[in-house]
């Protein structure tokens, strides 16, 4: 995933390089680059392989069609690495609807420099302090408001488990407040891509799905 940060001036941009975990949506690794290529994004991919230890795992990178994500560069380590490319389909918006996701979250924060980044440090420092509120405090939607944190370590399940109790128990106590059936509090197991190609990735643990 790749997108332009504003620079000091107009016209002027940083670089967010960034892979996002489809089934837990967290976060796995970033940068943030004073330009775009197939180098710099080899170096975000080989880091979050080796942070995660997901080295010979049947993964799947999923990107748009820059060339920062299409160079033959990528494309090499890539196939180095044993992970599958993917591509979404050209003039289709929502063929990576997590990424889009992920940056609107990004660029809508409230903390967020409309005006700008005045240095490299800067934006990757702010970049750093998004990342770890979006993994460990973010309360997301899509994975039934646990942390992607949470999910990606395998947690979610004791904790969904937990909340389904407490709202079963709260029912049963005061059944006249519930006009129907208690939030949906069951962990979500398979994870669409993009639910028009029915193009579904289900991951197991430990094997971990990145783009």
């Amino acid at each position: 995933l790749l997108t332009p940060l504003g620079g000091p001036i107009k016209g002027q941009y940083y670089y967010l390089v960034m892979m996002i975990d489809f089934f837990s949506r967290k976060i796995t690794g970033w940068e943030v680059f004073l330009a775009e290529s197939a180098h710099n994004s080899c170096t975000v991919l080989e880091r979050t392989v080796l942070a995660e230890q997901i080295i010979d795992k049947p993964l799947v990178l999923h990107a748009d069609n820059g060339s920062p994500f299409k160079g033959a560069t990528l494309l090499e380590k890539l196939h180095e690495l044993g992970i599958t490319p993917s591509f979404s389909r050209p003039r289709v918006s929502n063929d990576n609807p997590y990424s889009e996701a992920l940056f609107r979250t990004c660029k809508y924060r409230p903390c967020y420099p409309v005006d700008g980044f005045a240095t490299l440090d800067d934006a990757r420092e702010w970049v750093a302090g998004f990342v770890q509120w979006y993994n460990h405090e973010h309360r997301h939607s899509g994975i039934r408001l646990v942390t992607p944190a949470q999910r990606h370590a395998g947690e979610d399940t004791e904790v969904l488990a937990k909340r389904h109790a407490i709202n079963q128990a709260a029912r049963e106590a005061n059944p006249a407040r519930w006009s129907g059936k208690t939030r949906n509090w069951t962990p979500i197991a398979t994870v669409s891509l993009n639910p028009e190609r029915e193009l579904q990735v289900t991951v197991v643990e430990p094997e971990k799905q990145v783009a």
